[in-house]
C-alpha cells in the first residue's frame, strides 16, 4: 500500500471536500494522485499557501507553507 497524505490541510484544501489521506496498491497510482492535487492546489486555491511535495519510501506527503 501507497500512502497520499496531506499534512495541516488549510481550509481552500478542507472546503474542496478533498480527502487528507488516500491509500494506492502501486506506487505509480500514488505519485499520480499526488501530482495532480498539487497542481490543483497550486493553480486553483486561494495563493496564500504554497503546497510541496515529498516523496519518502514510496508514501507522499503535501505540505503547506505560507505564500
Amino acid at each position: 500500500m501507497y500512502k497520499v497524505e496531506v499534512k495541516n490541510p488549510c481550509r481552500c484544501f478542507l472546503k474542496g471536500g478533498y480527502i487528507e489521506q488516500q491509500s494506492f496498491d502501486t506506487k505509480q497510482e500514488a505519485k499520480q494522485e499526488a501530482e495532480n492535487m498539487l497542481e490543483i492546489m497550486n493553480s486553483t486555491f486561494c495563493h496564500k499557501h504554497k503546497f510541496s511535495l515529498v516523496e519518502r519510501l514510496g508514501n507522499f506527503t503535501i505540505t503547506i507553507s505560507p505564500n
